[in-house]
């Protein structure tokens, strides 16, 4: 046990609170001035000499140490004073009360007897024996928990309304981490992301499931309005809980366990002093289900003390690959949209005009390379100085989507639509009236229920629409000239587009990209024929977690030419580095689909915005020449239209899922066959100097294997756009070690776009490996 020892004498004086590692070193040093009266905490400081030495690997609990300490020094001369209390009315809205600028700390010059410092002192100790759980080591590496599992508790478990009778109750998460409520509270300054959920438990689950993303645990704090059930959002992330205050809004609220012990505060209990009582536990385990006996490094259970699994993945325990089997399927059906109720009222500066010389038909690549982003384009984020500007929307729009592939980003799973048509008034037996059409929009899976087995729920975010009748900004962002081009030929049906044909790249942990073609579309407004031209690609990195949508940045205009392979269009894969997954090392592979199969190029991951940085495979060696079109030089042969390559450390292997361009609406698979198991740099056994993705040009494919046979849609016509949404079944998805992979594809209606079927539908099903 360490021992706080304090001096109150006026004058300067050092507090300090001994490290429980060692008897020399203070862990916890703070300065403060001291008077007759007490001890003056307004500009008091902490330091931690001794605590680099003391704590253990990461810098986080050290970071949390000495915020939380000095938050408590002010906290108590905050709480002892004069304090006038806060009006607060929202959980993202700051605190009205005198703050010391640039620290979000009280101004107030109170003064405290020795005796209340030592108080603090203890208060501060406790912050320094925080189990380890900021520390994750290499995840990959460590533990299998993983908070996307389908064994999360039911909503029954915990009571229907939390507050107040049940304030200070500890209770297990369905990730096995451990939480304490609190009711009433607030946390100011330290939002993360909003969110809406159906519960509670859903609230906390979204905490899990972002520290999982992170590979650290940022998120030490939830709230979830019930009474905002009926509006957008209503579940709040926080990543402090430095500065408390009471809440008007009836917030139902969950600390993490080991940081509501670590720095208590009077208002997280009912009664001060009072024990946790334990309402619920619910364990998540994670029984191995591969071919053979799976292989992880050593990791710790969840337990009481808040400590949290590393969330891993589970590789084989073999020398060989495993060759895939399908076990069964599951079709889920077509998906369902809800659209939010706000939007960001923005009135952008007008776009600019374009000479008449610029307004002919036909492909002109200056109106792409020439001009900024448009700001009437692209998806806006709420922050400071959008978010006084959101508004109800008037009309809930129906939405007529094409296209649908999609990924993961930093916790949300996303799909991503190319022609996307905005229509009001549509209900079942009324088709609606055309308000808008943009060449891609995006939508979040908001109910994961296809782990259910059910069709999933897609949501546009606040920041995807450009009025209050629902018409669209589109989520690919144009140029000034493609856009100004596209206003001006309105109804003669000459358009630029930015479509979206691929899975998303993860870039890092919390970036994904898309290479996007730009098209130029030229339609027959007599004979609706249509002629689609390419005339190069773009590169979208995408973000996600903000609470108005995911959103897309162009950084580079255009970045390979009309007449060159469509680098990336069809998708490519990520081959991380030594770091692991998530990290920022490694390099992007891509595929360039031509005639009989794809071709492939590759970059570092911090040079994609430079062409001049991409290699290209000639059919034996790497280099900077960039093959022709009538390439051969293929790493996969064949008649492909829609592809994933991933590897999949069930099968210690490459599998490739794709559609042919036979117009079957079946799902093909291949895997990459090898005499001993692919084991990439960041694996157990793995070679650092090794970048395993150089194995799809190194050994041969299987045989061509019928992975899921789908409906035709509804109009009879072949299903298209297919793919696979990688990590959405957490640790049980193919991509994590387990056996479970969720397919989407689009499928023809034909019924009017207006029509409460729609023109297109989302399918999605889950395919299971044995």
């Amino acid at each position: 046990m360490s021992h706080a020892n304090t001096q109150a004498a006026s004058g300067s004086a050092i507090l300090s609170t001994q490290s429980p590692f060692s008897s020399a070193t203070p862990l916890i040093q703070i300065d403060v001035q001291g008077s007759a009266n007490g001890t003056n905490l307004a500009n008091a400081t902490i330091t931690a000499p001794g605590a680099l030495q003391s704590i253990q690997s990461t810098p986080e609990p050290l970071a949390l140490v000495l915020q939380e300490g000095q938050h408590l020094l002010h906290k108590s001369a905050y709480t002892e004073g004069q304090h006038q209390g806060m009006h607060h009315h929202h959980p993202d809205k700051s605190s009205t009360a005198s703050q010391v600028a640039g620290t979000g700390l009280p101004s107030t010059d109170t003064h405290l007897p020795a005796t209340r410092i030592a108080h603090v002192l203890r208060q501060v100790q406790t912050v320094s024996n925080i189990p380890n759980d900021g520390a994750y080591q290499s995840w990959v590496n460590h533990g299998s928990s993983n908070p996307t599992s389908t064994s999360a508790p039911a909503e029954s478990s915990l009571p229907t309304s939390l507050c107040p009778g049940h304030n200070g109750t500890v209770f297990r998460s369905a990730s096995g981490i451990t939480y304490e409520t609190v009711c009433a509270i607030d946390y100011s300054n330290a939002l993360l992301r909003s969110t809406t959920v159906n519960s509670f438990s859903d609230c906390v689950r979204d905490c899990d499931i972002y520290n999982y993303n992170a590979h650290k645990v940022t998120c030490v704090a939830v709230l979830f309005a019930q009474s905002h059930a009926d509006r957008d959002p209503n579940c709040y992330l926080k990543s402090s809980i430095l500065h408390p205050s009471a809440a008007t809004d009836n917030l139902e609220g969950a600390i993490r366990y080991s940081v509501a012990q670590a720095a208590h505060l009077p208002l997280s209990r009912t009664t001060a002093g009072s024990s946790p009582r334990i309402l619920s536990t619910s364990t998540i385990s994670r029984s191995s289900s591969s071919p053979s006996q799976s292989s992880t490094s050593p990791s710790t259970s969840p337990s009481s003390s808040g400590t949290v699994s590393p969330p891993g993945v589970t590789y084989a325990n073999t020398n060989v690959i495993v060759a895939p089997k399908i076990s069964s399927t599951k079709l889920h059906g077509p998906s369902i949209n809800r659209p939010t109720s706000q939007y960001i009222q923005y009135d952008p500066a007008d776009g600019v005009s374009l000479s008449r010389s610029l307004l002919q038909v036909g492909v002109n690549g200056d109106l792409t390379t020439g001009y900024d982003i448009s700001p009437l384009t692209g998806v806006l984020e709420v922050n400071l100085y959008t978010q006084n500007a959101l508004a109800p929307l008037r009309n809930t729009p129906h939405l007529s989507r094409d296209g649908g592939r999609g990924g993961y980003i930093n916790g949300q799973h996303l799909f991503l639509f190319s022609d996307t048509g905005s229509y009001s008034g549509t209900t079942t037996s009324h088709n609606g009236n055309f308000l808008d059409f943009v060449s891609s929009s995006v939508a979040v899976d908001v109910g994961m229920n296809a782990l259910s087995g059910n069709p999933i729920t897609l949501q546009d975010g606040i920041g995807e629409w450009s009025d209050n009748v629902g018409r669209q900004r589109g989520f690919a962002p144009l140029t000034q000239g493609e856009e100004a081009y596209n206003i001006a030929m309105q109804g003669q049906g000459q358009r630029y587009a930015v479509w979206i044909e691929s899975s998303i790249i993860p870039l890092d942990a919390e970036t994904g990209l898309v290479y996007a073609p730009i098209i130029y579309d030229n339609v027959n407004v007599v004979t609706r024929a249509a002629v689609f031209t390419y005339t190069g690609n773009t590169i979208l990195r995408i973000t996600a977690g903000g609470r108005g949508g995911p959103v897309a940045q162009r950084p580079v205009r255009k970045l390979f030419d009309q007449d060159q392979p469509e680098w990336g269009v069809a998708g490519g894969l990520r081959s991380w580095g030594p770091s692991g997954i998530g990290g920022t090392d490694g390099r992007v592979y891509l595929f360039g689909a031509v005639s009989g199969g794809m071709l492939m190029a590759r970059v570092g991951a911090d040079s994609i915005e430079n062409r001049d940085a991409y290699e290209y495979w000639n059919g034996g060696s790497w280099n900077t020449i960039m093959p022709h079109n009538d390439s051969k030089a293929f790493f996969l042969e064949g008649p492909i239209m829609d592809i994933d390559v991933f590897y999949s450390p069930r099968h210690m292997t490459f599998i490739a899922v794709y559609l042919t361009i036979y117009a079957d609406s079946t799902f093909y698979y291949r895997y990459l066959q090898s005499n001993s198991s692919i084991i990439p740099s960041y694996a157990p056994g793995g070679d650092q100097h090794y970048d395993c993705a150089e194995a799809l040009l190194q050994h041969q494919w299987s045989d061509e294997q019928v992975l899921y046979k789908a409906k035709t849609g509804l109009s009879g016509a072949f299903i298209y756009s297919g793919g696979v949404h990688l990590r959405y079944f957490g640790a049980d998805d193919i991509s994590n070690g387990g056996s479970r992979m969720l397919l989407s594809w689009t499928a023809p209606t034909g019924k009017d776009p207006a029509s409460a079927t729609s023109e297109y539908q989302i399918v999605t099903a889950e395919v299971d490996f044995a």
